[in-house]
């Protein structure tokens, strides 16, 4: 009886890390397409524009897939927050944009945010 529960729990405990792995590569998608999009120069620019609409069409269908399990705030939060964050770092690193303090405050409240649903929320198994 403890052993069946074990296994039960080792099983959700590896479908909610997968829950999360399909969420990462939903949001890599969505950033590796908003990079593009700035690389496109307004759809002028073939490739880009091209990986623009596969990179989010693959996004989309990687979020899809953990709505199936996760409420659609939860990961719409996490999705956009992350996404924010990581599309400002290459905005940094490739695009040469620069950030001032406000910028940088706001993006800390937005990682704040997405820790205190990590953590704090009972809305989403962890």
């Amino acid at each position: 009886m403890v052993r069946g529960r074990k296994v039960q729990t080792l099983r959700r405990k590896k479908e909610i890390w997968m829950q999360y792995l399909i969420l990462a590569i939903a949001i890599v998608c969505e950033t590796i397409g908003t990079a593009a999009l700035q690389a496109s120069v307004q759809f002028t620019k073939p490739l880009p524009s091209i990986l623009v609409v596969v990179a989010y069409a693959a996004a989309f269908y990687f979020l899809a897939i953990v709505l199936k399990t996760m409420p659609v705030g939860i990961a719409y939060a996490i999705w956009s927050g992350l996404g924010i964050v990581l599309i400002t770092l290459i905005g940094l690193v490739v695009f040469g944009q620069t950030l001032d303090l406000a910028a940088v405050i706001g993006l800390g409240l937005i990682i704040a945010g997405v820790i205190v649903i990590q953590v704090f929320s009972t809305t989403v198994s962890h």
